[in-house]
């Protein structure tokens, strides 16, 4: 009982943080059912690809309402995700635990540094620098400049599919809907807001976390007793959280997006060596 109301929790601090966050939830959930209740990794994340999916569900739809979610840019991205998302699934069965708490550690230092060197894209601007703006617009492929929003030009689409290709591969190596890279990847190499990048980040990571999921569970690496009470914390979790991030300041949101990558990977690190 007290352990169903733990991952209840939980998994609503998850849904909270990776709502707003555009993480998916996977970041503190594979360190709670690691680290707390010391289940195997492999387990940890299935179940937290479940809440994953859950997280997306329940936050998508919200973004979207408000038009704050860049739909085109986060299909087109999803394309290459879902391709690494299927070789990660097949690749976490053979690599070992040790290596993967590893990886996850090594992965959340880097993402952090890197967010913390991001700088957020200057807001939308006028007279000159406008007129500047919409000729390297006209300058790009139409389907380029589709891809971009209001205020901002996305740029280095090569990249961001490299990128997301890496987002997929990781989504199901740790369980974190890799919305740990797409969320720097967009903000920092392509020249999206941190705010869109978040809510983009949403939108892709249900698909991401179902590609790889499938394969879990067809292996038997999704428990469905950890599962079901995780996910429902997840669920009013990500629903909160999708209804109040537009209150909420980008350099809260940075701040707390490196504090808890830093947190958790020093946790992760030290269980590996253990």
């Amino acid at each position: 009982m007290i352990d169903g109301l733990i991952l209840i929790v939980g998994g609503m601090a998850a849904g909270l943080f990776g709502s707003l966050l555009g993480l998916g939830g996977g970041i503190l959930i594979v360190p709670l059912l690691t680290l707390v209740f010391n289940l195997p990794l492999l387990t940890a994340v299935g179940v937290s690809l479940v809440c994953v999916i859950v997280t997306s569900g329940a936050s998508a739809g919200v973004y979207l309402e408000r038009r704050v979610a860049n739909l085109r840019l986060g299909m087109v991205l999803e394309l290459f995700t879902a391709r690494g998302a299927l070789a990660g699934g097949l690749a976490a069965f053979i690599l070992p635990e040790t290596v993967l708490e590893l990886l996850f550690a090594a992965l959340l230092v880097y993402v952090a540094v890197t967010m913390v060197r991001g700088r957020e894209p200057e807001p939308d601007v006028g007279g000159a620098e406008a007129d500047a703006m919409a000729a390297d617009l006209a300058a790009d492929s139409s389907f380029i400049a589709s891809l971009s929003g209001p205020g901002y030009r996305v740029r280095h689409l090569g990249f961001g599919a490299v990128g997301s290709v890496v987002a997929g591969v990781t989504s199901a190596l740790l369980g974190i809907g890799g919305g740990l890279v797409k969320v720097p990847v967009m903000h920092v190499l392509m020249g999206v807001p941190l705010r869109v990048a978040t809510a983009t980040s949403n939108l892709m990571i249900g698909i991401t976390a179902s590609a790889s999921a499938i394969i879990y569970l067809l292996r038997g690496g999704i428990d469905p007793y950890v599962a079901s009470p995780t996910a429902v914390g997840v669920f009013f979790g990500a629903s909160l959280g999708s209804r109040i991030a537009h209150r909420i300041d980008v350099r809260i949101l940075r701040g707390l997006f490196v504090a808890i990558l830093l947190y958790t990977s020093w946790q992760m690190l030290q269980r590996a060596l253990a």
